[in-house]
């Protein structure tokens, strides 16, 4: 999955000739993605969506969800075709995510699809969210509308992973970003890390700082780098959110990551006096369990997000809690950059325990591997953990509930 900037999708030119019905699903399902990354910076804590209504191969209406509290991907589509002047009676809407059946900031979507009398109706993605999970497919069919489900299934997901596993299973989807030499070194022996890759390579990666909803760094990188964790390479509406991970509240109030909006400070250390003073530098301190002496727990931070809203958390962080993290089980990807050096004898991109025996390893698939300028970088995903969010955002419709 590429993750450029959004750039607004050019109009899709439909097929052309004999189309087997199921191709024609996946082209305009296509362009309905193609809408949904146009607002990839934009609708969290909501899913990014997309809505493309066609008749006839020819597109009526389409959309993108807007920004918390305004209209999702179908409102916004049908609007377009009213502005139009288009009946979207009889026609075929394409949508990225089940519309959702229940009353948040704005009403059920599926209450519009279905007063839109269309004639089909076809979903990439089931919405996980339990207050919808199926339901909106159920409306849909109760009311006579034929639905089909699954077309560019993991398209979609692939979109709104943080959301998925934030509704299924009350954690982030969480992807952990590295930048090392050709031998996986992460930095000289003497501690200088910067620059290991050029500067395309780190622009990319500002491109997924700026996707997702948090920046996670540690203490350690405080400390040595004092790094502002903003999305500076790439144009972005809005900036994610910064956090720390400091387990006996170390950081300076002088730090530069205090320099902008709100920052998260994950301790297990409980100190009012200190916290006051950090919050006037923008600072929330969150007090979590010690997981050990010292050491915040990881998992209940993971938690912690997840109830405040956070989809999706790009950890740039040294080897210490990079490991960590992955020995506690919260990272889903491997973002890594690798460079075209050699550096010998230093730091490794990550700690973690030492092995007896290879069945012990931690194992993933690459499910992307892209030259960026002269470096390269390598997408790797646990494939459990892939097949868990697989099934959870899997369209099924229960019972159709009572109106």
């Amino acid at each position: 999955m590429s993750n450029n900037p959004p750039q607004s999708p050019a109009a899709a030119a439909p097929p052309s000739g004999p189309v087997d019905p199921a191709a024609r699903d996946r082209h305009w399902m296509g362009h309905a993605l193609s809408l949904a990354r146009e607002v990839l910076y934009t609708t969290a804590p909501n899913p990014r969506v997309g809505c493309v209504i066609v008749r006839d191969n020819r597109v009526l209406g389409q959309g993108a969800t807007q920004p918390p509290g305004g209209p999702h991907a179908e409102i916004c589509a049908l609007r377009d075709a009213a502005s139009r002047g288009e009946s979207v009676a009889g026609a075929t809407f394409y949508v990225t995510l089940e519309p959702c059946s229940h009353y948040g900031r704005t009403p059920p979507c599926v209450d519009a699809v279905i007063d839109a009398a269309p004639g089909r109706v076809v979903v990439a993605m089931g919405d996980p969210n339990p207050q919808v999970n199926g339901a909106g497919l159920a409306r849909l069919r109760a009311a006579g509308i034929p639905v089909t489900t699954g077309v560019c299934l993991e398209d979609a997901l692939a979109l709104n992973a943080g959301f998925a596993a934030r509704m299924s299973r009350g954690t982030p989807w969480v992807w952990a970003k590295m930048a090392a030499s050709l031998d996986g070194r992460s930095a000289l022996h003497n501690g200088m890390s910067q620059w290991i890759t050029d500067h395309p390579a780190r622009a990319d990666g500002h491109a997924w700082r700026a996707r997702a909803d948090v920046v996670l760094t540690g203490m350690g990188t405080v400390l040595k780098d004092d790094p502002r964790l903003t999305v500076r390479e790439v144009p972005v509406p809005r900036q994610p959110r910064r956090a720390v991970v400091d387990g006996n509240l170390q950081i300076s109030e002088s730090a530069r990551l205090f320099d902008g909006g709100e920052v998260w400070v994950f301790t297990a250390t409980d100190d009012p006096v200190k916290a006051e003073r950090l919050g006037r530098r923008n600072a929330r301190v969150i007090v979590l369990p010690a997981a050990e002496k010292g050491r915040v727990d990881l998992a209940a931070m993971m938690a912690w997000m997840a109830r405040h809203d956070v989809n999706e958390v790009h950890v740039e962080a040294g080897a210490g809690l990079t490991g960590a993290l992955l020995s506690a089980g919260c990272v889903d990807e491997i973002l890594a950059y690798v460079a075209p050096v050699l550096l010998g004898d230093a730091p490794g991109m990550v700690k973690l325990p030492m092995l007896s025996h290879l069945d012990a390893a931690r194992r993933f698939d690459f499910i992307d591997i892209q030259p960026v300028g002269r470096d390269v970088r390598l997408r790797g995903r646990f494939a459990d953990r892939w097949q868990s969010l697989l099934a959870a955002a899997t369209p099924h419709s229960p019972a159709a509930p009572a109106r």
